[in-house]
Protein backbone atom coordinates (compact mmCIF):
# COMPACT_ATOMS: atom_id res chain seq x y z
CA UNK A 1 0.00 0.00 0.00
CA UNK A 2 1.30 3.54 -1.20
CA UNK A 3 2.79 5.68 2.24
CA UNK A 4 0.74 8.76 2.56
CA UNK A 5 3.25 11.40 4.50
CA UNK A 6 1.76 12.88 7.67
CA UNK A 7 2.94 16.52 8.54
CA UNK A 8 4.43 17.35 11.72
CA UNK A 9 0.65 19.52 12.71
CA UNK A 10 -1.22 17.23 11.89
CA UNK A 11 0.58 14.24 13.46
CA UNK A 12 -0.01 16.72 17.20
CA UNK A 13 -3.06 15.55 19.05
CA UNK A 14 -5.38 18.68 18.83
CA UNK A 15 -4.89 21.47 21.17
CA UNK A 16 -1.00 20.86 21.33
CA UNK A 17 0.78 22.97 18.83
CA UNK A 18 4.49 23.01 18.98
CA UNK A 19 6.42 24.82 21.38
CA UNK A 20 8.68 27.50 19.79
CA UNK A 21 11.62 29.16 21.54
CA UNK A 22 9.93 32.00 22.15
CA UNK A 23 7.26 30.11 24.11
CA UNK A 24 10.28 28.33 26.06
CA UNK A 25 11.65 31.08 26.47
CA UNK A 26 8.49 32.57 28.18
CA UNK A 27 8.28 29.62 30.47
CA UNK A 28 11.64 30.10 31.98
CA UNK A 29 11.53 33.80 31.84
CA UNK A 30 9.55 33.58 35.63
CA UNK A 31 12.07 31.48 36.97
CA UNK A 32 15.12 32.65 35.80
CA UNK A 33 13.64 35.96 37.64
CA UNK A 34 12.85 33.81 40.62
CA UNK A 35 16.68 32.35 40.81
CA UNK A 36 18.39 35.93 40.04
CA UNK A 37 16.06 37.91 42.99
CA UNK A 38 16.67 34.97 45.40
CA UNK A 39 20.81 35.39 44.51
CA UNK A 40 20.07 38.89 45.14
CA UNK A 41 18.66 38.29 48.58
CA UNK A 42 21.19 35.90 49.77
CA UNK A 43 24.36 38.99 48.21
CA UNK A 44 21.92 41.73 50.21
CA UNK A 45 21.54 39.69 53.13
CA UNK A 46 25.45 38.43 53.31
CA UNK A 47 26.72 42.37 52.96
CA UNK A 48 24.51 43.57 55.66
CA UNK A 49 25.55 40.95 57.98
CA UNK A 50 29.47 42.07 57.82
CA UNK A 51 28.40 45.63 57.33
CA UNK A 52 25.84 46.33 60.11
CA UNK A 53 23.68 48.00 57.21
CA UNK A 54 22.93 47.33 53.78
CA UNK A 55 25.26 47.97 50.44
CA UNK A 56 22.85 50.89 49.54
CA UNK A 57 23.21 53.00 52.96
CA UNK A 58 26.54 52.66 53.71
CA UNK A 59 27.18 53.64 49.86
CA UNK A 60 25.72 56.53 50.41
CA UNK A 61 27.44 57.44 52.88
CA UNK A 62 30.27 57.76 50.27
CA UNK A 63 30.85 60.62 48.69
CA UNK A 64 30.78 60.22 45.18
CA UNK A 65 29.62 62.38 42.04
CA UNK A 66 27.73 60.16 39.73
CA UNK A 67 25.88 61.64 36.71
CA UNK A 68 22.52 61.19 34.73
CA UNK A 69 23.29 57.49 33.65
CA UNK A 70 24.36 56.64 37.57
CA UNK A 71 27.86 56.38 36.73
CA UNK A 72 30.95 58.69 37.47
CA UNK A 73 32.77 60.31 35.10
CA UNK A 74 35.82 57.41 35.13
CA UNK A 75 33.03 54.78 34.53
CA UNK A 76 31.97 53.65 38.54
CA UNK A 77 28.63 52.05 38.50
CA UNK A 78 27.60 51.10 42.08
CA UNK A 79 25.87 48.33 40.82
CA UNK A 80 28.41 47.09 39.31
CA UNK A 81 30.31 47.73 42.40
CA UNK A 82 27.82 46.20 44.47
CA UNK A 83 28.98 42.57 43.08
CA UNK A 84 32.35 43.39 43.41
CA UNK A 85 32.39 43.96 46.95
CA UNK A 86 30.03 40.75 47.28
CA UNK A 87 33.00 38.81 45.77
CA UNK A 88 35.86 40.70 47.44
CA UNK A 89 33.97 40.57 50.82
CA UNK A 90 33.35 36.68 50.67
CA UNK A 91 37.24 36.47 50.14
CA UNK A 92 37.94 38.91 52.68
CA UNK A 93 36.11 37.69 55.36
CA UNK A 94 36.46 33.93 54.93
CA UNK A 95 39.00 32.80 52.57
CA UNK A 96 42.07 35.28 53.61
CA UNK A 97 40.08 35.95 56.73
CA UNK A 98 41.66 39.65 56.37
CA UNK A 99 43.14 40.95 60.03
CA UNK A 100 43.06 44.81 60.13
CA UNK A 101 45.43 47.42 61.75
CA UNK A 102 45.20 51.12 61.78
CA UNK A 103 42.40 51.63 59.69
CA UNK A 104 41.37 55.22 62.11
CA UNK A 105 44.76 56.27 60.31
CA UNK A 106 42.19 56.76 57.23
CA UNK A 107 41.56 60.33 57.06
CA UNK A 108 38.70 61.95 55.26
CA UNK A 109 38.68 64.04 51.94
CA UNK A 110 41.54 63.12 49.56
CA UNK A 111 44.16 60.62 50.62
CA UNK A 112 46.86 58.66 48.92
CA UNK A 113 47.19 54.90 50.14
CA UNK A 114 50.76 54.20 48.75
CA UNK A 115 51.55 50.02 49.45
CA UNK A 116 53.50 46.90 48.95
CA UNK A 117 52.42 45.27 45.94
CA UNK A 118 52.72 41.10 45.29
CA UNK A 119 51.15 38.41 44.23
CA UNK A 120 50.81 37.49 40.57
CA UNK A 121 47.45 39.09 40.53
CA UNK A 122 46.10 42.26 42.19
CA UNK A 123 44.33 40.77 45.38
CA UNK A 124 45.63 42.75 47.53
CA UNK A 125 44.41 45.56 45.94
CA UNK A 126 41.06 44.34 45.91
CA UNK A 127 41.68 43.24 49.90
CA UNK A 128 42.61 46.64 51.01
CA UNK A 129 39.67 48.19 49.27
CA UNK A 130 37.19 46.08 50.84
CA UNK A 131 38.83 47.14 54.03
CA UNK A 132 38.45 50.34 53.26
CA UNK A 133 34.45 49.99 52.60
CA UNK A 134 33.99 47.72 55.48
CA UNK A 135 35.71 48.99 58.27
CA UNK A 136 36.49 52.22 58.02
CA UNK A 137 34.27 55.16 59.43
CA UNK A 138 33.32 56.96 57.75
CA UNK A 139 33.76 54.06 54.61
CA UNK A 140 36.11 55.04 51.78
CA UNK A 141 35.64 54.00 48.03
CA UNK A 142 39.66 54.00 46.99
CA UNK A 143 40.11 53.92 43.05
CA UNK A 144 43.47 52.02 42.43
CA UNK A 145 45.37 53.06 39.15
CA UNK A 146 45.74 50.03 36.94
CA UNK A 147 48.18 49.00 33.98
CA UNK A 148 47.18 50.61 30.46
CA UNK A 149 47.70 47.20 28.84
CA UNK A 150 44.87 46.14 30.72
CA UNK A 151 42.59 47.99 28.48
CA UNK A 152 43.20 45.86 25.88
CA UNK A 153 41.77 43.05 27.50
CA UNK A 154 37.98 41.91 26.46
CA UNK A 155 35.73 42.35 29.06
CA UNK A 156 38.33 43.06 31.99
CA UNK A 157 38.92 46.64 31.19
CA UNK A 158 34.65 47.36 31.26
CA UNK A 159 34.57 45.65 34.48
CA UNK A 160 37.93 47.30 36.28
CA UNK A 161 36.48 51.14 35.27
CA UNK A 162 32.97 49.57 36.52
CA UNK A 163 34.18 48.93 39.80
CA UNK A 164 36.11 52.25 40.43
CA UNK A 165 39.35 51.28 38.70
CA UNK A 166 41.08 53.84 36.59
CA UNK A 167 43.67 54.15 33.91
CA UNK A 168 47.07 54.88 35.83
CA UNK A 169 47.92 58.13 34.16
CA UNK A 170 48.65 61.37 35.82
CA UNK A 171 46.09 63.27 34.38
CA UNK A 172 43.42 60.70 36.15
CA UNK A 173 45.24 60.36 39.80
CA UNK A 174 44.53 64.24 39.60
CA UNK A 175 41.16 64.63 38.96
CA UNK A 176 40.38 62.32 41.35
CA UNK A 177 42.16 63.97 44.25
CA UNK A 178 40.96 66.91 43.22
CA UNK A 179 37.71 65.96 44.05
CA UNK A 180 38.45 64.23 47.28
CA UNK A 181 38.78 60.92 46.30
CA UNK A 182 40.93 58.22 47.89
CA UNK A 183 43.48 56.79 45.70
CA UNK A 184 45.45 53.57 46.23
CA UNK A 185 48.67 53.79 44.27
CA UNK A 186 51.64 50.77 44.30
CA UNK A 187 54.69 52.94 43.39
CA UNK A 188 56.23 49.25 42.65
CA UNK A 189 54.55 48.71 39.69
CA UNK A 190 54.32 45.14 37.49
CA UNK A 191 58.02 44.82 39.01
CA UNK A 192 56.37 44.81 42.32
CA UNK A 193 53.28 42.16 42.27
CA UNK A 194 55.54 39.52 40.15
CA UNK A 195 58.23 39.53 42.16
CA UNK A 196 59.59 35.72 42.46
CA UNK A 197 59.62 34.44 45.82
CA UNK A 198 63.36 34.51 47.00
CA UNK A 199 62.45 38.45 46.93
CA UNK A 200 59.48 37.55 49.28
CA UNK A 201 58.73 41.24 51.25
CA UNK A 202 61.51 42.67 49.66
CA UNK A 203 60.60 46.35 48.05
CA UNK A 204 61.54 47.34 44.66
CA UNK A 205 62.28 50.58 43.31
CA UNK A 206 59.72 53.10 44.08
CA UNK A 207 58.75 55.58 41.47
CA UNK A 208 58.19 59.19 41.59
CA UNK A 209 55.47 60.68 40.39
CA UNK A 210 53.06 59.55 43.53
CA UNK A 211 55.18 62.13 45.59
CA UNK A 212 55.44 64.74 42.80
CA UNK A 213 50.95 64.00 43.01
CA UNK A 214 50.93 64.27 46.77
CA UNK A 215 53.25 67.48 46.55
CA UNK A 216 50.69 69.20 43.55
CA UNK A 217 47.82 68.27 45.44
CA UNK A 218 48.86 69.08 49.03
CA UNK A 219 47.56 65.48 49.54
CA UNK A 220 48.46 63.10 52.50
CA UNK A 221 49.63 59.60 52.05
CA UNK A 222 48.98 56.69 53.63
CA UNK A 223 51.03 53.75 54.07
CA UNK A 224 50.20 50.59 53.27
CA UNK A 225 51.94 47.09 54.42
CA UNK A 226 50.15 43.92 53.07
CA UNK A 227 51.63 40.33 54.53
CA UNK A 228 50.21 37.34 53.11
CA UNK A 229 49.79 38.37 49.60
CA UNK A 230 53.51 36.84 48.57
CA UNK A 231 52.73 33.50 49.27
CA UNK A 232 49.09 33.02 47.15
CA UNK A 233 50.93 32.46 43.82
CA UNK A 234 54.59 31.43 44.57
CA UNK A 235 56.45 32.21 41.75
CA UNK A 236 60.25 30.95 41.07
CA UNK A 237 60.80 32.48 37.79
CA UNK A 238 59.75 34.69 35.07
CA UNK A 239 59.19 33.85 31.44
CA UNK A 240 60.37 37.77 30.44
CA UNK A 241 60.84 37.27 26.42
CA UNK A 242 57.40 35.21 26.19
CA UNK A 243 55.88 37.95 28.30
CA UNK A 244 57.24 40.63 26.02
CA UNK A 245 56.11 38.26 22.80
CA UNK A 246 52.71 38.71 23.56
CA UNK A 247 52.89 41.80 25.49
CA UNK A 248 52.33 41.41 28.97
CA UNK A 249 54.53 43.10 31.55
CA UNK A 250 55.76 39.87 33.27
CA UNK A 251 54.33 36.13 32.90
CA UNK A 252 55.55 34.42 36.19
CA UNK A 253 56.46 30.64 36.53
CA UNK A 254 54.43 29.02 39.19
CA UNK A 255 54.35 25.63 40.10
CA UNK A 256 51.18 25.06 41.81
CA UNK A 257 49.13 26.43 38.82
CA UNK A 258 50.32 22.61 37.12
CA UNK A 259 48.32 20.76 40.79
CA UNK A 260 44.73 20.10 40.44
CA UNK A 261 43.01 22.99 42.17
CA UNK A 262 46.13 25.00 42.46
CA UNK A 263 44.63 27.28 40.15
CA UNK A 264 43.22 29.13 42.88
CA UNK A 265 45.45 31.25 45.56
CA UNK A 266 46.83 29.79 48.64
CA UNK A 267 44.26 30.46 51.38
CA UNK A 268 46.81 32.41 53.12
CA UNK A 269 45.62 35.25 55.76
CA UNK A 270 46.17 38.59 54.91
CA UNK A 271 47.20 41.17 57.65
CA UNK A 272 46.88 44.69 56.25
CA UNK A 273 47.99 47.69 58.09
CA UNK A 274 47.59 50.94 58.09
CA UNK A 275 50.01 53.56 59.32
CA UNK A 276 50.28 57.07 60.22
CA UNK A 277 49.60 59.92 57.46
CA UNK A 278 52.51 61.36 56.42
CA UNK A 279 53.00 64.99 55.01
CA UNK A 280 54.91 66.26 52.25
CA UNK A 281 55.56 69.94 51.05
CA UNK A 282 58.00 71.85 48.47
CA UNK A 283 58.12 71.70 44.77
CA UNK A 284 56.83 68.91 42.58
CA UNK A 285 59.01 70.11 39.93
CA UNK A 286 62.23 69.66 42.34
CA UNK A 287 65.10 67.76 41.12
CA UNK A 288 65.01 63.92 41.10
CA UNK A 289 67.31 63.60 43.98
CA UNK A 290 65.17 65.96 45.99
CA UNK A 291 62.41 63.66 45.66
CA UNK A 292 63.94 60.48 45.84
CA UNK A 293 64.97 61.43 49.76
CA UNK A 294 60.68 62.03 50.05
CA UNK A 295 59.92 58.78 48.37
CA UNK A 296 62.70 56.91 50.27
CA UNK A 297 60.77 58.08 53.72
CA UNK A 298 57.88 56.72 52.21
CA UNK A 299 59.49 53.33 51.19
CA UNK A 300 61.40 52.57 54.46
CA UNK A 301 58.38 53.45 56.58
CA UNK A 302 56.46 50.54 54.66
CA UNK A 303 59.35 48.07 54.81
CA UNK A 304 59.24 48.43 58.40
CA UNK A 305 55.75 47.62 59.17
CA UNK A 306 56.30 44.65 56.44
CA UNK A 307 59.38 43.43 59.25
CA UNK A 308 56.64 44.37 62.03
CA UNK A 309 53.83 42.14 60.45
CA UNK A 310 56.12 39.26 59.83
CA UNK A 311 57.52 39.08 63.20
CA UNK A 312 54.26 38.89 64.80
CA UNK A 313 52.66 36.52 62.59
CA UNK A 314 53.03 33.14 63.43
CA UNK A 315 52.16 31.23 60.28
CA UNK A 316 51.77 32.06 56.62
CA UNK A 317 47.79 30.51 56.67
CA UNK A 318 46.95 31.58 60.10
Amino acid sequence: MAHIPVSVSESQPPGRPLETLEDVAKGLAPRVRETLDAAEEQIDGFLSSVMGESFEERMARVDLHLGAGGVDAFGLDPKWAKYGFFAAAVLYRHYFRCEVTGIENAPRGRVLFIGNHSGQVPIDAAMIGTALFLEADPPRLIRSMVEKWTQTLPFVSTFFSRVGQVVGVPENARRLLESDQALMVFPEGAAGISKTYDRAYQLTDFGLGFMRLAIETKTPIVPVAVVGAEEQYISIGNLSGLAKLVGIPALPLIPQLFIPGGQLPLPTKYRIAFGAPMFFDGDPDDDDAVLEEKVWSVKTTIQQMLHEGLAKRKGIFF
